[in-house]
């Protein structure tokens, strides 16, 4: 079935940062190469960081120096609010991080995946929760587990929930994401890809015309223009689905959970809670979906998508 086209292509050098506009792109295994190639760890807490726990980060813009490759993550420059610059291999890059962010922070490019310490949760809870997950029977059983222990207030706090609203359900993620911060030798909150149609952009700005529904609150690495027969929040059904972009096949695994960050200001969007608070109401928690990849190839602006 078509679906509509390609209308823009976003790799996000490094993790919560600004990303980069591309004309085209190499799609392997693990999505676009040096999409979420580095990331900040917080030394205070040992853990992988995102915008969710500090936001200045999407204030702050990366760019590649040279094109990256699968398997390959070469050097950022660091651009910062103010304009001026830092290099990934400077000497100071990780003071002047430290400084800007107000957190005592490191950079770091992936890691192997056996580097499992690198990835790993520090709270003893999440890392037995992730262990117990690999379990079918336990992972189907967490969300009652979750609600009747202290981590439903965690969960909340992680996804910015207010004390009304529902939380994810945490069965249907990825049990690697429980016990570490990314899947091992990533840096992806779940998945590879992100996928995200003007179909859906459109309708959220129907239920909240006042909000600004730029594609820069929800990060996708692709975002389809849908075919004008199209409407609603379409992408919510296509689950366990093959979607074909240009030579490309993705399967597509669950629905985005939103948190936070989409309500953040950051390059020139305003800061607006109630992009949120629409995302968990008129669009059951999520926007987009998260999909992995089946065949590997080249996408570029204008490609064809269909839905197997």
């Amino acid at each position: 079935m078509f679906i509509g086209t390609v209308q823009q292509i976003w790799r996000h050098p490094v993790k919560s940062m600004a990303g980069e506009r591309l004309g085209d792109c190499t799609v392997g295994p693990l999505g676009i190469p040096g999409d979420r190639g580095w990331a900040l760890r917080d030394e205070t807490t040992g853990e992988i960081s995102n915008g969710k726990r500090i936001p200045l980060l999407m204030d702050c813009a990366a760019h590649y120096q040279e094109q990256p490759t699968q398997g390959t993550t070469p050097s950022v420059k660091i651009t910062f609010p103010d304009g001026s610059e830092v290099g990934s291999g400077d000497e100071d890059v990780n003071s002047r991080l430290s400084q800007v962010l107000g957190k005592d922070v490191t950079l770091w490019p992936l890691q192997p995946a056996s580097n499992k310490a690198h990835y790993r949760r520090k709270t003893a809870a999440a890392r037995t929760l992730g262990r117990l997950s690999r379990f079918k029977a336990f992972r189907d059983a967490l969300p009652s587990i979750i609600s009747l222990t202290n981590q439903k207030a965690n969960v909340r706090e992680f996804f910015s929930r207010e004390a009304d609203e529902p939380i994810p359900n945490m069965a249907v993620m990825p049990p690697e994401v429980i016990e570490f911060t990314s899947p091992p030798g990533t840096y992806f909150d779940a998945f590879p890809i992100n996928v995200l149609t003007t179909a859906s952009l459109e309708a959220m700005s129907r239920f909240n015309p006042t909000a600004v529904w730029d594609v820069r609150r929800v990060r996708p690495n692709f975002l389809i223009e849908t075919d004008k027969e199209f409407e609603g929040l379409i992408e919510a059904g296509w689950s366990d689905r093959i979607l074909r972009v240009g030579s490309v096949e993705f399967k597509c695994e669950i629905p985005c959970a939103r948190c936070g960050m989409t309500s953040h200001g950051h390059s020139g969007l305003p800061k607006d809670p109630s992009v949120l608070r629409s995302i968990v109401k008129d669009a059951d928690q999520n926007l987009g979906i998260y999909a992995s990849v089946v065949q590997s190839g080249q996408i570029s602006i204008g490609d064809t998508v269909e839905l197997l």
